[in-house]
């Protein structure tokens, strides 16, 4: 998964085996180890909730998509997913492959919609 965080905005992109994870699963978690004893954890669940949201828990990041939310965005061609909490926005999107450069990184994203129209 990638993280990204920039101006009260969390986006997350997940590569086809982390969404296939995630449908199987309903979460998908990634550990950033720091230095021993030092890690920062970020996760994406798919639970009853009824709205997209963010929690901080000491060192980890959970974000939450409603199930059924979840499971269209799965299932169906949809880039992405988003909502909002008082302030913060929330982001989840499916990874595509870049189109300007070939990368290692790109090998398990969709194919990108984009490079299919050229």
């Amino acid at each position: 998964m990638k993280l990204r965080l920039h101006s009260n905005t969390l986006r997350l992109r997940l590569s086809q085996s982390e969404v296939s994870r995630l449908a199987e699963s309903g979460q998908v978690q990634e550990t950033i180890t720091f230095a021993p004893g030092q890690t920062f954890s970020y996760s994406i669940e798919a639970r009853p909730e009824a709205e997209v949201g963010a929690l901080l828990e000491s060192n980890r990041v959970r974000i939450v998509l409603p199930a059924a939310v979840a499971k269209n965005w799965m299932e169906s061609d949809q880039t992405g997913v988003e909502g909002s909490t008082a302030t913060l926005r929330v982001v989840v999107e499916k990874d595509y492959q870049c189109l300007h450069r070939e990368s290692e990184e790109d090998a398990d994203a969709f194919p990108n919609p984009l490079k299919q129209k050229s």
